[in-house]
């Protein structure tokens, strides 16, 4: 007898780790996601961008304007743009952030870590009186040219962001950045959420497809903080922290917080300059925004890895 209520094929999800500026390598991965994925799967997709769309690579213009044409192009795929924590400074410089939601003052923001300020050489330009703490960090000239962690010189600030100010045509540091931007990319930045939640998001494990809450946030969570204290601050988007830990923290956001665990939960990040998964944590950044690096993504159920140096044809 025929089955009235065949099970639902579970929608196909794909979390696409950090950008930063590299055009040629977000069309190659975009196509070979439609590629590997079936066209019908594809069109209906939820696609999670992890953020860090700027800074290090050189087409951060082009790569805003590929990422809000996405929305008209595959009219039936739901996209979710997260905030990385080079996203957040960028917009902190052009002004794009929700005010502090205790009526105080974004220079508030400098105090604690003012003793970083001559190393890291903050902007005093235009605006800078009460630009958030990482607007001045991201426009600077730090004064320390050598990453060593990295192993490479910095580009102009400690974000690595001459080459964003340089795809716009203006020198980094100048005010004329403010300018330069498009509407639509300030509209873009000023939309970023810092977190996103989906129910029923499926995923394949050594015990089959199973189904799980899925949390997408560009660094983690915190692992010994409340999670729902930690889910509100960031849906508010609460500009008075002068450091989001979720969007920039290390050791402090690596793990699953252990109240995650008793129901099946999914936590996706990218920001880590590596690609790791461990059970239901996912870290998909392999690129690191270094340019021999891929940069790649994983789509769920299947958990197949895709990366932009794939020769995938169509």
């Amino acid at each position: 007898m025929e089955d009235k209520n065949p099970p639902t094929k579970p929608r196909v999800v794909c979390c696409i780790g950090d950008i930063h500026g590299y055009i040629t390598k977000l069309q190659n991965l975009w196509s070979n996601l439609e590629s590997c994925i079936d066209p019908s799967d594809f069109s209906t997709a939820l696609i999670i961008f992890l953020g860090d769309y700027c800074d290090r690579g050189p087409d951060t213009h082009k790569v805003l304007n590929f990422l809000i044409s996405l929305p008209l192009k595959y009219p039936k795929q739901t996209h979710v743009y997260l905030c990385g924590n080079h996203d957040f400074a960028f917009g902190a410089f052009l002004g794009v952030l929700p005010n502090p939601i205790d009526g105080s003052e974004f220079k508030e923001t400098w105090k604690e870590y003012e003793m970083n300020e001559e190393r890291e050489g903050w902007y005093k330009g235009d605006n800078f009186e009460n630009m958030h703490l990482q607007g001045r960090r991201w426009a600077g000239n730090h004064t320390v040219k050598f990453n060593t962690i990295k192993g490479i010189e910095y580009k102009g600030s400690i974000y690595d962001a001459a080459p964003t100010f340089e795809s716009y045509g203006v020198p980094h540091g100048s005010a004329d950045l403010m300018k330069a931007v498009p509407d639509e990319h300030k509209k873009f930045l000023a939309d970023l959420v810092w977190i996103h939640e989906e129910d029923d998001v499926c995923i394949k494990t050594d015990e089959g497809i199973k189904s799980c809450k899925l949390i997408a946030v560009h660094a983690g969570l915190e692992k010994n903080k409340d999670v729902e204290e930690q889910i509100k601050t960031l849906k508010a988007k609460d500009t008075r922290i002068s450091k989001v830990e979720a969007l920039s923290g290390r050791k402090n956001v690596w793990e699953i917080p252990q109240e995650l665990t008793r129901t099946p939960t999914i936590v996706v990040s990218g920001h880590h300059g590596k690609f790791h998964i461990e059970g239901l944590r996912l870290v998909i950044d392999e690129g690191g925004g270094l340019e021999g690096n891929p940069v790649a993504a994983v789509v769920l159920p299947s958990m197949e890895v895709v990366r932009d140096t794939d020769h995938l044809v169509k």
